[in-house]
């Protein structure tokens, strides 16, 4: 599943607006913290993100 990251003011320039890809669990699920974060990967590299600034990409 790919995401858009939006982003805050304490966001490395670099990965704002850039998409990214959920990095899943072996039961199929996405990593999500109890806080509110989530696991994803910006190009092969995996970062925990505030999931609220997560914008899903509509697949055609």
């Amino acid at each position: 599943m790919n995401y858009r990251y939006l982003g805050d003011k304490f966001t490395d320039p670099a990965l704002k607006g850039q998409t990214c890809r959920a990095i899943r669990a072996i039961d199929g699920k996405c990593i999500r913290g109890k806080n509110g974060n989530m696991l994803v990967s910006f190009d092969g590299k995996p970062v925990v993100v505030i999931a609220r600034l997560l914008r899903k990409i509509k697949s055609l």
